[in-house]
């Protein structure tokens, strides 16, 4: 799945969703458009088989009569961002289209919650531990090779959490990724101390979630939630495996991940807490 798919599917499964709150159809809405775009274009850029310009958009909003600033800016940026090159795209001879995909997202969103049980969610992580976990995962000597250039896009990905608008990063971990043994014990020590130093920011809110909880949702495995604003249409969970990556765009899918997530929280220590916990394990080091 390529980058631009994910975007043009939540795309045009809003525009779909506002043309049938209206209990239009796709005719009715070329009609409303006095025939600049025909319901075969509409058809085909609601089930995502075809790019839409910005134009083909705004027209399409124009004829739904959509006059929610934010909602219309969101949904052309998205359009806008589906055709951008991204700095990301020098590195495609290292990337998978399921890493390009998270990147992509990844620079567009304004919020993203993260529950990561066994790892320092990677726009936490400093240099030195990425290329740990980066060789560690590494399940070939392909991948093996392009540790240098995998560590370098990672920490470029850490630019949305010191850009002009940052994003809002909440992130639980477990204990267990504090708790990491790499082979020079000053990694995890530095690792943990820029833990310590990203807490203070007001954008990034971390909490940890002890080896000692009850049983929880969290143990049935990683995720996150990338979102763009206040429409939770765009809402789009990242599940991510040993060789690939799930992409959760149904509307009550995402809200059960929410859900989840909300209860990661209650369930996790408080942020003051969680600080003196990571400085303890830092400090024992």
């Amino acid at each position: 799945m390529s980058a631009p798919t994910v975007r043009r599917r939540q795309l045009g499964r809003t525009l779909r969703a506002l043309r049938e709150s209206l209990g239009l159809k796709q005719e009715d809405v070329s009609a409303r458009s006095s025939g600049a775009l025909n319901g075969a274009k509409i058809s085909r850029i609601e089930t995502a088989k075809t790019a839409a310009s910005a134009k083909d958009v705004a027209v399409i909003l124009d004829a739904l009569d959509v006059r929610d600033g934010e909602l219309r800016s969101s949904l052309l940026k998205l359009t806008r961002e589906g055709s951008r090159r991204g700095w990301w795209q020098s590195y495609r001879s290292v990337l998978s289209a399921a890493y390009e995909d998270l990147i992509s997202l990844e620079s567009e969103a304004t919020q993203i919650s993260t529950w990561q049980p066994s790892v320092i969610p990677g726009l936490l992580q400093t240099g030195e531990y990425a290329r740990q976990i980066i060789a560690a995962t590494a399940m070939s000597a392909a991948a093996e090779d392009r540790v240098d250039a995998l560590v370098e896009v990672r920490l470029a990905r850490q630019s949305v959490l010191t850009r002009e608008d940052p994003l809002t990063l909440w992130a639980i971990i477990g204990e267990a990724a504090l708790r990491t043994q790499c082979p020079e014990e000053r990694i995890m020590h530095d690792q943990l101390s820029r833990l310590l130093r990203l807490a203070e920011r007001p954008t990034i809110t971390i909490q940890v979630l002890p080896s000692t909880s009850a049983p929880h949702v969290g143990q049935m495995g990683a995720y996150s939630i990338l979102g763009y604003g206040a429409h939770a249409d765009l809402a789009v969970v990242h599940v991510e495996s040993l060789t690939s990556a799930l992409y959760v765009e149904d509307r009550g899918d995402v809200a059960v991940y929410q859900d989840a997530v909300e209860r990661l929280r209650a369930a996790a220590l408080s942020t003051g807490q969680s600080v003196d916990m990571i400085r303890e394990i830092r400090d024992s080091k």
